[in-house]
């Protein structure tokens, strides 16, 4: 975003989640807020830079590890250490987020990185591993509180700037932290919600909204706004969550020892045959002897399953013949996922192999994810040395990198074989 470019928005160590099981709609309370569990994360101010999207995603990643773990994690690092072609103050959006977060380029800590010293070190390693993202379109209120209740908050965008935020403006009761912006416009901020109180007065807003009920959020200022960084938006504004982010996978660094990928910058466009179901491949060279123990993909609509493959030994087209079966699956919502396998394979040193994903996304024309130079910020992705393909049928496959200059989005997660995490099998 510029300070909101695009709408917005874990889980760490084995996937902590707060939930209660089943019957989740009747089980939330009318009111609940991270920081009543330990879980409301740093307060940040992102000054004069278009930083909010890098801190809300920072703050987020925060919260999903308490209130076991308190990591602070660097804003600076993902504004400065991405694979785009932005400057600080050019925003993000969730798609950057997810190509940064899950291709492993962080995040880092606070510590390594400080934010707002106009420097960030190379060559610092990811911190933690983010697997999975989910991203939710038009959710109802209910999806977003189920949500927030599981992981600890989500990332989202509203209409909002220090205009609109400013004591008489008609949008924000300074006295009550409350806002509530009353026509639908563009997106420009990102906050995050860390809860809800379902019986929030609407006499509470400066425009009293027609319903009760707020959206209790975290925003980029500094502890100065709000109560100390909180403030409640109006579940009436027609801004607010119509896109949000949820980081729903966070595992300890050492999860997998090799990520093979070609997709830095991630997801910028979708391919396909105009039909909800298509064929996708990317083939690697195993660097030494290692087991194939994920496979992460994105999701481009709701509602995808999909088919995973294994060609090993692969030498040209005419060895998708002989892919082998792995396994199937499915997924709600749009995100990126990490499908660890239940029978993981061994590589040889040196092995060429082709990891292939039959997908079926029934709102998608077009569903397979691809990186291509999409626009300005997009001019560091490169074809040369990539083998990707497509296939309708799978059957008849189509090399993106020759034919449309496109990198399929699929990423490989290994295992050394001699370090004994592979399973039997």
């Amino acid at each position: 975003m510029k300070n909101g470019k695009k709408l917005l928005a874990g889980v760490l160590l084995v996937a902590v989640c707060f939930m209660l099981g089943a019957g989740f709609a009747d089980a939330l309370p009318s009111r609940w807020y991270a920081g009543d569990v330990g879980r409301k994360p740093s307060v940040k101010d992102q000054g004069s830079y278009g930083t909010c999207w890098a801190i809300t995603a920072t703050c987020a990643l925060e919260t999903a590890l308490l209130p076991n773990q308190r990591i602070v994690f660097s804003a600076d690092h993902l504004t400065r250490q991405n694979s785009f072609t932005a400057s600080v103050n050019d925003g993000g959006d969730y798609l950057m987020l997810m190509a940064y977060l899950c291709g492993w380029q962080g995040p880092v800590t606070e510590e390594e990185d400080p934010y707002g010293d106009e420097y960030s070190p190379d060559g610092l390693e990811a911190a933690v591993h983010v697997q999975e993202v989910r991203v939710l379109l038009d959710s109802s209120i209910e999806k977003i509180k189920e949500t927030v209740y599981t992981y600890g908050s989500v990332q989202t965008s509203l209409y909002m700037d220090r205009t609109t935020a400013a004591a008489g403006s008609g949008y924000y009761n300074e006295a009550t932290y409350s806002y509530y912006y009353t026509d639908e416009m563009t997106q420009n901020h990102d906050v995050l919600i860390l809860g809800w109180d379902d019986s929030w007065p609407a006499e509470q807003f400066e425009t009293a909204p027609d319903q009760d009920g707020a959206f209790i959020c975290l925003n980029t200022w500094g502890s100065d706004f709000g109560d100390e960084g909180i403030f409640y938006v109006s579940y009436a504004d027609p801004n607010i969550a119509r896109v949000a982010v949820a980081y729903t996978r966070i595992d300890a660094a050492d999860n997998y020892d090799h990520l093979y990928q070609y997709d830095e910058c991630g997801w910028q466009g979708q391919q396909g045959y105009d039909s909800g179901e298509c064929w996708f491949a990317n083939v690697y060279t195993a660097e030494g002897e290692e087991t194939v123990a994920a496979v992460g993909f994105y999701a481009t609509g709701e509602d995808t399953s999909y088919d995973i493959y294994l060609v090993h030994d692969f030498t040209g087209t005419e060895s998708f013949e002989e892919m082998e079966y792995l396994q199937s699956g499915s997924f709600t919502d749009v995100g990126y996922y990490t499908v660890d396998l239940e029978q993981p394979q061994k590589l040889a040193e040196g092995e060429r192999f082709a990891v292939v994903v039959k997908i079926s996304t029934p709102e998608a024309s077009n569903p397979v994810a691809v990186e291509y130079r999409a626009d300005e910020y997009t001019q560091n992705v490169a074809c040369e040395g990539k083998e990707s393909y497509l296939s309708q049928y799978g059957t008849l496959w189509e090399n993106t990198q020759e034919k449309f200059e496109t990198n399929v989005c699929l990423k490989v997660y290994t295992w050394d074989s001699a370090n004994g995490k592979q399973s039997k099998g």
